[in-house]
């Protein structure tokens, strides 16, 4: 097994087809079909299902696309720090976001890095914060953009001060949903939806529900999730009444939702800026951080 058979099999992956895959590798298709064959001997597995026009993985092709994936980026980044010894004007430097902060915090900061550093390029990976997290692990991405809450033994961090990241939690519906009793105020406590049908992200799960014993009762939780746009989807369906964050009700464009805040501190999340404890950063990367750190005055910790 060799790099080379790794990114034939990736290649295959991506394409769906052998005959594409050979097409991008710029390869005929018996020689990449013959480097597949000698990885299953050698590794002694079948990788691909047979049979079928599109290629499917086997649960031995899936384990080996996960290896191969973090070995190739191991490579790569291994390549990075080796030539990265110069002051880091030209390069890639890969990021992990959420999907809501992709689409929000971080265009401001590549335009503005950009400007600095215009010989650098990206690549943004999104998922939820779980994944984002993964990916920092695995050595795929060397910053992470997310909310709080996280582990801060694992992760070197920056926050934004709180007047500017604190985003409070808002209770989402659809206009159908009964506003009548809450409509006069400004703010709402979590007695007020005590027993609607909630919609909650995973990830704040045990901070609503530490919330809720605070106030005496068991919310009726519809649905967990652990993608907002979803959740925010469902409440304008009038399914239930989702939690969010207040900067993510920008992400469904709808007439037919209304919000109101939940005055809850404990609820509160910030955005943070995370990269791995004692681990190789790119010069690049210090310069992203860097200029988080002079953009809005972010705070390191």
């Amino acid at each position: 097994m060799d790099i080379r058979q790794l990114k034939y099999f990736l290649a295959v992956i991506k394409e769906g087809q052998i005959t594409a895959a050979a097409k991008t590798l710029h390869i005929s298709q018996p020689p990449l079909s013959h480097q597949i064959k000698l990885l299953e001997d050698e590794l002694n597995v079948q990788l691909f299902e047979r049979g079928s026009r599109n290629i499917k993985l086997t649960h031995a092709g899936n384990i080996l696309r996960i290896r191969a994936e973090q070995i190739i980026n191991l490579i790569e980044s291994t390549s990075k720090e080796l030539k990265d010894l110069g002051d880091g004007l030209h390069g890639t430097l890969n990021i992990g976001t959420v999907a809501s902060l992709g689409a929000t915090i971080l265009p401001q900061h590549i335009h503005t890095f950009n400007q600095k550093y215009p010989n650098i390029n990206f690549r943004i990976f999104e998922g939820d914060s779980f994944k984002v997290m993964k990916l920092l692990n695995d050595n795929i991405v060397e910053i992470g953009i997310l909310r709080t809450p996280f582990n801060s033994s694992i992760y070197e961090y920056m926050l934004q001060p709180g007047n500017i990241s604190s985003d409070p939690m808002i209770a989402v519906g659809n206009s159908k949903w009964s506003w009548e009793d809450i409509k006069d105020l400004n703010s709402i406590s979590l007695l007020n939806i005590k027993d609607t049908p909630l919609i909650i992200h995973q990830r704040y799960e045990k901070r609503i529900l530490d919330s809720c014993r605070r106030f005496g009762f068991k919310p009726n939780i519809f649905c967990t999730s652990d993608d907002i746009r979803s959740m925010l989807t469902w409440a304008c369906n009038g399914l239930g009444v989702a939690i969010v964050p207040k900067s993510t009700i920008c992400l469904v464009k709808t007439r037919d939702l209304k919000f109101k805040e939940i005055n809850d501190p404990l609820l509160e999340t910030k955005v943070a800026l995370i990269w791995l404890k004692s681990h190789y950063l790119s010069t690049i990367a210090h310069h992203f951080i860097d200029n988080f750190k002079s953009y809005n005055e972010w705070y390191n910790y």
